[in-house]
């Protein structure tokens, strides 16, 4: 609610839940559904304190979005001894449905590794085949470095090295971007996201990396970033999401309910995953009768697992063994100021990954949960 992922999650993804229990009816329906929002301030311990009072004095059944890796690997325990739910709809670190995945817990909405994947792989085959990293220092940062440059040396690229950064708190990223430059690597890929994203960008604009030839690959990117940053330091960009908000008429539709509420603020895929599995866990609930799904949230996650996902986020999809929630996956490039009809109109598509290839291979991530 405050900090670097504000805008790509905060406000915004509270308003994407209310919208979800406006769009199933749930008052009409007779079941009262409260939302409870509140600023871990990006601390792991502030996180946890905070999501056990709400459970043993305020009756939270489910906690979504999270938007830190850290702190829902955390929270991951706390909802499997209580348990209740963990829909991870803002988290990226892909160990969260690889060896620290939980029965409690589903990754929503994206993960380091299909970010990897769908931007990694693509760069590569295009040229990109040497690789300099600037890397956020906590969980997420270190996965998506991890993941990406796996998918780097598989496609026959190199990676010269990397810099980590303070996470959170820092603004400057000229020393980092200078050792970036001085790899001489083709690629700088950017293991961040939010506000550090726009920063980073903005800076390497006015360093001037592009010009001399390096390639800034935006692992994690939201609108808001492209916004921040403007479409003349932006443009030629390639980037990964799952949802975008002109996508489609159902992208559309969404878009323009949830805009009603934060109109300064235009949903971007973390918001669409919160509303998307709001949606879905409120449909287990009434599966399953309230009384029920207040006493066990397994009960309540296993009918999710058994529903097959449809919703004007991500359209149809479902819930793994392994806690993934699977879904098309979309590369975008930014368009350049002449291409663009106005504000939020900053991409074009360049492919599309269908869901059962753009998330990692169920028998690749070490589960415990899986049974080879």
């Amino acid at each position: 609610m405050s900090g670097p992922y504000r805008d790509t999650s905060g406000p915004t993804s509270v308003a994407a839940v209310q919208q979800a229990i406006e769009d199933l009816g749930m008052a009409q329906r007779g079941v009262q559904v409260e939302v409870l929002s509140g600023d871990h301030q990006n601390r792991p311990d502030a996180a946890l304190a905070l999501a056990r009072r709400w459970i043993d004095t305020q009756g939270v059944d489910m906690i979504c979005e999270v938007n830190n890796s850290a702190i829902a690997l955390a929270l991951a325990n706390l909802v499997r001894e209580k348990d209740k739910i963990q829909l991870a709809s803002g988290a990226a670190s892909s160990a969260l449905t690889g060896p620290q995945c939980s029965t409690h817990t589903v990754q929503w909405t994206y993960d380091t590794w299909m970010f990897a994947n769908v931007v990694g792989g693509a760069t590569v085959r295009s040229g990109g085949d040497s690789w300099f990293f600037i890397t956020a220092d906590y969980a997420f940062g270190h996965q998506l470095e991890r993941d990406t440059s796996q998918f780097v040396t598989r496609s026959g690229g190199r990676v010269m090295g990397s810099a980590r950064y303070p996470f959170p708190g820092t603004t400057d990223f000229s020393s980092f971007l200078l050792q970036a430059q001085a790899s001489r690597a083709k690629v700088v890929g950017l293991a961040m996201a939010a506000a550090d994203m726009q920063n980073c960008v903005k800076q390497a604009h006015e360093f001037g990396l592009t010009r001399r030839g390096q390639q800034l690959a935006g692992m994690i990117m939201f609108v808001q970033d492209i916004r921040s940053i403007g479409l003349e330091a932006a443009q030629g960009m390639v980037m990964s999401e799952v949802f975008y908000h002109d996508l489609n008429d159902r992208t559309r539709g969404l878009a323009s309910r949830i805009l009603r509420r934060t109109p300064e603020n235009m949903p971007n895929q973390e918001h669409a995953g919160t509303y998307s599995c709001a949606i879905h866990y409120l449909k287990g609930v009434m599966e399953v009768g309230v009384p029920r799904a207040k006493a066990s949230g397994i009960e309540v996650l296993n009918v999710m697992k058994r529903m097959p996902t449809e919703d004007d986020a991500f359209g149809p999809g479902r819930i793994r063994e392994d806690g993934r929630k699977i879904h098309p996956a979309y590369l975008f490039e930014v368009k350049s100021p002449r291409e663009s009809r106005g504000m939020w109109d900053f991409y074009k598509l360049r492919a599309t990954v269908p869901a059962e290839d753009a998330f990692r291979p169920l028998n690749e991530g070490g589960c415990p949960l899986i049974r080879n």
